[in-house]
């Protein structure tokens, strides 16, 4: 089984200039682990110290939100396309 997994900009300075890579990880806590591995510095952007994903960053599953696919527990199916996209906020008045 294999998906793609597709990064922002934003984060290809922690990829060595990747916009995208395969993995099998065949749900969320083992793409993260598959992450950890591969790219640390990435890891340390999108994961919190308690190792769980941070809040501000979505997790898109074939252009749908992973939380309303069960969260973690969705099974990634092969071919999927994982979109990694950090949440922004801010601005002025």
């Amino acid at each position: 089984m294999s998906i793609k997994v597709t990064l922002p900009a934003a984060f290809t300075r922690h990829t060595d200039g990747r916009k995208q890579f395969d993995s099998a990880a065949g749900n969320l806590p083992s793409l993260l682990a598959d992450i950890d591995q591969t790219f640390p510095a990435l890891a340390t952007q999108i994961k919190g110290e308690d190792g769980k994903l941070r809040r501000f960053i979505n997790i898109y599953v074939n252009d749908e939100d992973i939380r309303f696919l069960g969260g973690e527990a969705y099974a990634f199916q092969d071919g999927d396309e994982i979109m990694l996209i950090p949440s922004i906020a801010g601005g002025s008045r």
